[in-house]
């Protein structure tokens, strides 16, 4: 074994039943290998009993510091003797540092103290203090109110002296009428030049307060101009410094791949036109990875697991394995990758091959299916075989678009299409205006205590792990879900939803977040744990015909 590989951790139970794997994991859909869950496993009972973390998470009721759950990973791996080990690593930090004994280091150390990256993060937090010194100082506080103050005062006066000139041109046009009439339409020479002169002094009056009071608020202005330009130039000044600290930064991360090839996360990313996303490289996958080339270490399987609490916008199970993230990891992965035989990605096969669509009711108007679990709704990006292209097969002479609505590929289910245009837009309608009900049936993996409910949390999609949503009271958009339990045995609870609003993986959120119901439904590869299928179906829909105009409602029993 390599000696500086100080990082390779040898199994402590004997592994020699368990068969190693052909290719290395797929990171984004899979199940752990065996040999994976046992080095998670030992991991996992060190994380357990080692007296070194200065990190709650969120498990010891005693501790009462801020609870943080965090992502760990396990890398096994051959070293050149041909010996089987584990590499250990987490995300990101845990308590105030990444380097912690038996675990692989940061690909870059971005909180060493003499680094770069911490001398420029400490001008960064001189110029922000500066900033809030100055936004919140009592001179440029007054400053700007006596501003509001005067502006106000002067739009007082300014409107008062409008007004007064308004009220003497009417009494000048009452003199003027009066001296026309006592003086048979001829207008005094004298009459004529007192009308003018009031004319031309209330002009003057007028004009000399709006430039008073202009000046006035000019002069002001350049106070509380003084303080903008400071701030404003300090931002200016941290957003380059900030960019060109972040820059540096990605330049600073390298990682290798099995070929022994090098690039920057700089260079990765810009080879498909993207920005890297904060805390890119900072993923327990791209570490472990980058150690083992780094050692001559040969990667067999990995495998990515939760401990802790959960987020509160996300769904994270304590103990849970998770695939890696898409939005940082794919694409440093995908590079890392090469030259390694990966599983092949299971997305890439259709889910549909050998699936019958029943068709449970139809007429001139309307087709409505009942989509098989694992059964895309309208084509994909790689797999054209959906519910959409096959029915438009089947109803080659449809001048609809025939889709009205979605389910997830994971969800079975009620799926209604319109043949015409006029019945799609009718549905379409009902869609929009709420006036559909939809209900679903689940079964979720434990005991729902309360027989009924509703659960209001708004979502919003998870821009660095796509498809995956958090919940989000800032930016999410509104999602309200009823349910009611039909029945409880063996642990799991059977029940109905109702979804009164529709957003992406909203029921599935619903169920499993802990704010929510905090059970997940049985399948539930996102938010709970791979089965067999999802047990999510759509059971029931009820809309008035767009022809008859009469309420329909048609169901289909779920077959779990």
């Amino acid at each position: 074994m390599n000696t500086q590989a100080t990082c390779f951790t040898p199994f402590q139970s004997d592994i020699s039943d368990i068969s190693l794997p052909e290719k290395f994991t797929f990171p984004f859909y899979y199940e752990p290998h065996p040999i994976a869950i046992r080095a998670a496993e030992q991991l996992q009972d060190f994380i357990q009993h080692s007296a070194d973390w200065k990190h709650n998470f969120g498990l010891d009721p005693e501790d009462h510091s801020h609870p943080i759950g965090k992502m760990f990973g396990v890398l096994v791996v051959k070293d050149e003797d041909g010996q089987l080990g584990f590499l250990s690593g987490f995300s990101g930090k845990v308590g105030n540092g990444n380097h912690y004994e038996g675990f692989v280091p940061p690909v870059y150390d971005m909180l060493a103290e003499d680094g770069f990256f911490n001398q420029g993060a400490t001008e960064l937090t001189v110029m922000n203090n500066r900033t809030r010194e100055l936004e919140n100082s009592d001179a440029f506080i007054e400053a700007k109110a006596l501003l509001e103050t005067l502006k106000e005062t002067a739009a007082e006066e300014i409107e008062a002296r409008r007004l007064e000139r308004v009220e003497n041109r009417k009494k000048r046009k009452e003199l003027k009428l009066r001296a026309l009439e006592e003086n048979n339409g001829q207008l005094p020479p004298e009459v004529e030049k007192k009308i003018l002169r009031h004319s031309m002094k209330d002009k003057y009056e007028l004009a000399e307060l709006t430039d008073q009071w202009n000046k006035t608020i000019e002069q002001q202005s350049k106070i509380v101009d003084e303080f903008a330009l400071e701030i404003n130039a300090l931002k200016r000044a941290r957003k380059q410094k900030s960019n060109q600290l972040q820059k540096q930064l990605f330049d600073e991360y390298h990682f290798l791949n099995a070929d022994n090839e090098e690039k920057s996360l700089w260079d990765i990313f810009h080879a498909i036109d993207k920005p890297p996303p904060s805390g890119a490289g900072e993923c327990a996958a791209p570490k472990l990875l980058h150690y083992a080339y780094q050692h001559n270490l040969h990667p067999i399987a990995m495998a990515e697991f939760w401990w802790g609490i959960s987020p509160k916008s996300e769904i994270r199970k304590h103990g849970h394995f998770y695939p890696s993230c898409r939005g940082k990891c794919e694409p440093i992965l995908g590079h890392m990758l090469k030259g390694l035989e990966v599983d092949p990605n299971p997305m890439l096969v259709n889910p549909a091959d050998g699936k019958s669509l029943p068709i449970i009711f139809e007429d001139e108007y309307l087709v409505v299916v009942n989509k098989p679990a694992n059964f895309l709704s309208v084509p994909g990006k790689t797999i054209t075989d959906s519910v959409y292209s096959r029915i438009q097969e089947l109803y080659p002479n449809a001048t609809g678009p025939l889709i009205i609505h979605r389910l997830d590929m994971s969800t079975s289910g009620i799926l209604l299409l319109a043949k015409t245009k006029e019945a799609h837009k009718y549905i379409q309608y009902q869609f929009i205006h709420r006036h559909i009900e939809k209900t679903y049936v689940a079964l979720l993996d434990g005991v729902i205590e309360k027989d009924n409910g509703i659960i209001d949390l708004p979502l919003r999609t998870d821009i660095d792990d796509r498809p995956r949503q958090l919940v989000c009271y800032e930016h999410g958009k509104p999602a309200k879900t009823e349910y009611k339990v039909l029945s409880r045995a063996n642990g799991k609870t059977r029940i109905q939803f109702h979804p009164i609003t529709g957003r992406t993986h909203q029921l599935r959120v619903h169920a499993a977040h802990s704010d929510g119901l905090n059970t997940p439904i049985v399948g539930d590869d996102l938010y709970g744990t791979k089965a067999n299928r999802l047990h999510l179906h759509a059971a029931s829909i009820t809309f008035r015909h767009p022809e008859s105009k009469e309420l329909m409602t048609i169901e289909a029993e779920a077959e779990f």
